[in-house]
């Protein structure tokens, strides 16, 4: 993915004028489209088999396309700088879409993009009902309210979690929001941090 044309509006996203760009895997554009059905986030450091596995399964699941989003800013890290967006945004050229955003949390990510289904791993999904992530339980509650109204949903993949593979069905979430959550089928025990300390 070439950025040529794209690089002013990384620019104006990094400097909060805009909320959100897409990346079209085909061309250098910045395309101004639909917001997606089905969307992968994460922080693609690197991209890897198991996020492409997960969207292909969704895929498959659903019978649409998926999208990846990369958020510049996120609640548990420092902002990403221009270099680095440039460099995880080119891994994606000639192999999906991919949104760049300025949503730190799922309810940002769902009022940008209202109706999408989340395709997450079981680690992500029990993030997103972990009180410590919001200023009160009366905040989680709410979230989750909202997430539901603007019809928003998670497509959930187990995950290898201390030492033992886990799914949706070993997670006691919320009951009265456990409708917001799907059990996905796949499995790949790869992730980004692995990929990184192989490869230092």
């Amino acid at each position: 993915m070439r950025l040529g044309h794209a690089v002013s509006s990384i620019r104006e996203l990094v400097q909060g004028r805009l909320a959100a760009v897409r990346l079209d895997p085909r061309e250098e554009l910045v395309v101004e489209t639909e917001s997606p059905s089905l969307l992968v986030p994460g922080s693609f450091n690197p991209l890897h088999a198991g996020h492409l596995g997960l969207a292909r399964c969704a895929e498959a699941r659903r019978g649409c396309q998926a999208a990846f989003e990369l958020s510049i800013v996120n609640v548990e890290k420092p902002p990403l700088d221009e270099p680095e967006i440039h460099r995880r945004a080119e891994q994606f050229a000639g192999v999906a879409p991919l949104w760049l955003t300025r949503a730190a949390t799922f309810l940002e990510k769902a009022r940008l993009f209202p109706g999408v289904e989340f395709v997450v791993g079981l680690d992500t999904a029990i993030r997103v009902v972990e009180r410590r992530f919001y200023a009160s339980r009366r905040a989680l509650v709410k979230a989750l309210g909202e997430l539901r109204d603007l019809g928003c949903r998670f497509l959930v993949a187990g995950r290898l979690l201390q030492q033992r593979y886990q799914t949706l069905a070993d997670v006691a979430m919320p009951a009265a929001y456990a409708d917001l959550f799907e059990p996905l089928d796949f499995r790949l025990d790869l992730s980004s941090t692995e990929l990184r300390h192989r490869s230092g």
